[in-house]
């Protein structure tokens, strides 16, 4: 040690990293054979003796009761009524393991006792446990259970799911037993995803005769929730007025009368300031994507589809269509796509073909009247519109509505401007036919359809003029991103909100993309593929309203652009 020379101080650190992990198994044997505890906490008829180290330092609710001057800091047996033995029993073992079993027979007694004892991991993953065991049977009650706890991601997640597969929901027998405050806030909401307000009333009315006797004198007030003005006429004269109960009550009939006033009376709509006229709408579909027809990268017309996951976010081919298709129209409607007309290299089509998920093949559908490529195409209520396009010749107004029920097409209301390369959505019960070209001009402008006054009107014109656009809803608002404006290739993004008719600018995407799909699925929109200005685009992005941010997720494997988009619905 003589040799070592004096100067300045030398030292060495050593750290022994599985010191703490070796150290709790010791710790829980040490519990196991009772020594060392200080410490019993008493529950009902059962006693579990600990360490108020090892406690403190692991569960925030005793770190506070025994580093504090509690009466519990000093004594050795501490009586608990908050939390069930069993679980007690769990989160003490987790305490010295770091390791806690979560079932459907224990979930509910540890997510109380978590949150009690502020154990907000282990609050959190039975949470994400419960959300995998949502059903049409037992969403409502968690969903209340969690509300209780104040457990918000929990609460959020299952209204989701009851907006989402409300008519499943309607009939499980936590609705029949639902409280009549929670039915009203319940069908209330403009997020209830059904395919026609029929849903609701039906759902309404069985509440109601679930338990009539003393249900009964509650119906005028849950039939004003009902917005009975969505209500076909047909439906409202030969299924809803001639309901007895409806009959009995002078409250019921003038409801009853409002919306048939509604419907006689189309020119006095815009001054009916109620939320009954209001059509309900659901952004957030939980589907399969589909990218349909488009572009190989050297700009060839393709028949592929591919079909992308957004749980494992991959990429898999789909069955072909029978015909090469870009500039394609697509759209889903009772849980089939659609794709109309297009281009397939050599001539414009007028040709039709729908998918199945549930055999998973395509068949010929009922052909257009007239070919249409670069075309605008929206779902709403029972029937798809078709609007616009290019015949080859020229640029189209005509717009063509196809009803599947019927199997049969009629031509509607042409648009005000002949448009082809425009961006069409469906939002509050009418059509968007946004941007386009007339072979001439690039638009900013906008025209929106009524279907029950068969009219179309102008609204507020967009920021930029844009064809070859991608337009899609998200949370009753109507976006617009990409396409060209006759000089440059657009990465910007602008989003219409109908209740001020105003346009405001967002994120923008992070590549320019003309000819680009949008598509709304799971709250986000999804810009898929397009042509940058010297390349068609594989890629794929995603935009999250509630950052106002795009981020790019897993490219297309075979398209090289310009397809045609849409979700259908996990079942």
């Amino acid at each position: 040690m003589d040799s070592i020379e004096s100067g300045e101080e030398d030292y060495h650190i050593f750290k022994q990293d599985d010191l703490f992990s070796d150290a709790l198994p010791i710790m829980k044997e040490i519990r196991r054979q009772g020594k060392l505890c200080d410490v019993k906490l008493n529950v009902e008829d059962q006693t579990f003796s600990a360490h108020r180290i090892v406690l403190a330092a692991t569960i925030p609710y005793f770190y506070a009761m025994f580093t504090h001057d509690m009466t519990e800091s000093r004594i050795r047996e501490i009586t608990m009524k908050e939390i069930e033995p069993q679980a007690l029993e769990s989160l003490i073992n987790f305490a010295y393991s770091g390791v806690v079993k979560i079932t459907n027979q224990n979930v509910q007694g540890l997510m109380i006792g978590s949150c009690f004892l502020q154990l907000t991991q282990v609050r959190d993953a039975c949470a994400s446990f419960l959300i995998t065991k949502f059903n049409p049977h037992n969403v409502l009650g968690i969903s209340q259970f969690a509300e209780t706890l104040g457990c918000v991601d929990l609460v959020n997640q299952a209204q989701k799911y009851i907006h989402h597969y409300f008519s499943k929901v309607a009939q499980s027998d936590e609705f029949m037993n639902l409280k009549f405050e929670f039915l009203i806030e319940l069908i209330a909401r403009d997020e209830l995803n059904v395919p026609t307000e029929e849903n609701i009333f039906e759902a309404c009315l069985n509440w109601i005769k679930y338990d009539q006797e003393n249900r009964e004198s509650l119906l005028p007030q849950v039939l004003a929730k009902v917005r009975l003005p969505l209500l076909s006429p047909q439906y409202l004269a030969d299924r809803v007025a001639p309901e007895e109960l409806i009959r009995q009550s002078h409250q019921c009939r003038d409801l009853i009368d409002e919306a048939k006033d509604y419907h006689l009376m189309p020119e006095r709509r815009a001054l009916i300031q109620s939320f009954r006229v209001r059509p309900r709408c659901c952004d957030f579909v939980i589907g399969q994507i589909y990218a349909v027809g488009g572009l190989t990268k050297t700009g060839e017309s393709v028949s592929t589809v591919e079909i992308y996951d957004p749980v494992t976010k991959t990429w898999r081919m789909g069955e072909a269509m029978s015909m090469l298709r870009s500039r394609v129209g697509v759209a889903v409607l009772g849980g089939k796509l659609y794709a109309f007309g297009g281009f397939n290299g050599t001539e414009r089509l007028a040709t039709v073909e729908v998918y199945d998920p549930k055999t998973m093949k395509w068949t010929q559908g009922k052909t257009m009247r007239c070919k249409r490529s670069a075309v605008g195409v929206a779902a709403l209520d029972d029937y798809i519109y078709v609007c616009g396009g290019y015949d080859g010749i020229t640029s189209l107004s005509t717009v063509e509505c196809y009803s599947p029920k019927t199997d049969t097409w009629q031509t509607v209301a042409p648009m005000m401007k002949y448009r082809s390369a425009g961006g069409m959505a469906a939002l509050g019960g009418q059509i968007y036919a946004v941007g386009g070209h007339d072979g001439l001009s690039i638009f900013d402008s906008v025209e929106r359809y009524d279907p029950i006054g068969n009219t179309w009107t102008k609204v507020k014109n967009m920021l930029n003029r844009r064809c070859r656009l991608g337009v899609a809803c998200l949370n009753g608002k109507l976006y617009a991103a990409g396409g060209y404006d006759g000089n440059s290739f657009l990465k910007s993004v602008e989003c219409y909100d109908p209740s001020t008719d105003t346009w405001t600018s967002v994120c923008p995407m992070n590549v320019k993309r003309s000819r680009v799909a949008l598509a709304a699925n799971m709250g986000k929109l999804w810009a898929i593929g397009g042509y940058d200005g010297e390349s068609n685009l594989s890629t794929v992005e995603v935009y999250d309203a509630s950052t106002d941010s795009w981020s790019f997720v897993a490219p297309m494997v075979c398209h090289g652009g310009g397809v045609g988009a849409g979700v259908i619905p996990n079942q």
